[in-house]
């Protein structure tokens, strides 16, 4: 079995952050998210792992490397542009084969893994099966209608009007099957090749397609409030851990992860909380569910429910939270009121607040 992972794609919804980096690689606990993907990939006992790239292959490439630190070994396949999941699989025809696989997008975040579902489809077969979960608003999502048996009867790709709130997860698992219905849908009114018409043609050919519905937690992690809501998820499960420096005016509180060297001074970080390699935070506070990568100077400021990319700087500001600042970053105070500051900033920002 093999697995082919989409890390293409513009990521406009993570914008400014994605006009200077790949929406893929945007950190998750100090850890980009497609990571998460393939370690996950590997643990279900896949080795062999096509990655679909775009724009940002350069990027993308040297983050995963061979993919021999995750115990996997990497094909890249390029994708002129971003032309739908369908075309992905087209356009990766040669390195699948007749193999079955896992079509993972690379942006998404499931915990829990994907073993079980591996394995079950390993033992069962059908032409493709789908992973399914609640959603509030199924219209951003493709959309699964169920008959009475829970047998999948119909998808359509984010519907004005839903005939279910069951949305797609960015797993799916195929036989062979799936390249005759790649080939004999049309574009979309998107002008994309959608994955939800070609399951629906293997539906419409009678086909064994199941549905499994997810209990565990699921996120796209397309926009700022999401990746917010994944980075708390990942810190809640964290261990304390001190590998840097802390100074005896220091206060840590909780689960906190200080990596090796880091420097605390003269601060309070209550957890859970991770602290980049080479970091100095100082005279500061650091609240619950922050991330600081490395090689950022965090001094004078309040900081928290946040996600700072590396080699960024917040000084003498009075409270950033729910933020998510890129990489290059420079954040310093005017003269005025204290207040609370709701940011996102691309990467080589530079903003004044008052403070």
């Amino acid at each position: 079995m093999k697995a082919l992972v989409l890390s293409g794609g513009a990521g406009t919804r993570l914008r400014p952050i994605t006009h200077t980096s790949a929406k893929q690689l945007v950190p998750v606990a100090n850890k980009p998210v497609l990571f998460y993907g393939l370690e996950s990939i590997a643990a279900a006992g896949i080795t062999e792992v096509g990655v679909i790239v775009g724009d940002t292959a350069a990027e993308i490439e040297e983050a995963v490397g061979d993919g021999s630190k995750f115990g996997l070994e990497i094909t890249y396949i390029p994708q002129e542009r971003p032309l739908g999941l369908a075309h992905a699989v087209l356009i990766a025809r040669d390195f699948l084969g007749d193999d079955d696989f896992v079509m993972y997008l690379g942006d998404n975040f499931i915990v829990g893994g994907i073993s079980e579902l591996v394995d079950g489809f390993r033992v069962n077969r059908p032409a493709a099966q789908i992973l399914l979960t609640h959603v509030p608003d199924p219209r951003s999502f493709g959309v699964a209608e169920l008959d009475s048996a829970g047998q999948v009867i119909g998808l359509e790709e984010k519907p004005e009007t839903p005939k279910s709130d069951l949305a797609l997860v960015g797993v799916y698992l195929f036989t062979s099957a799936i390249h005759e219905a790649v080939r004999a849908i049309e574009p979309s009114w998107r002008g994309e090749l959608e994955i939800t018409h070609a399951i629906q043609h293997l539906i419409d050919l009678r086909a064994d397609v199941h549905s499994t519905v997810i209990k565990g937690y699921w996120k796209d992690t397309g926009n700022v409030v999401d990746m917010l809501e994944v980075n708390r998820t990942v810190l809640e499960t964290i261990e304390h851990r001190v590998d840097g420096e802390v100074d005896e005016r220091s206060e840590l509180v909780g689960r906190v992860v200080v990596e090796e060297g880091a420097r605390i001074t003269g601060s309070r970080v209550v957890g859970p909380v991770i602290i980049g390699a080479g970091t100095v935070v100082s005279d500061s506070y650091v609240g619950p569910f922050t991330s600081v990568s490395e090689n950022c100077r965090i001094q004078d400021s309040e900081l928290e429910f946040s996600i700072v990319l590396r080699d960024s700087s917040i000084q003498g500001v009075g409270r950033i939270e729910s933020s998510l600042i890129g990489r290059h970053v420079e954040v310093t105070p005017t003269v005025g009121m204290p207040t609370v500051h709701r940011l996102v900033l691309g990467d080589h920002s530079k903003v004044q607040i008052h403070s």
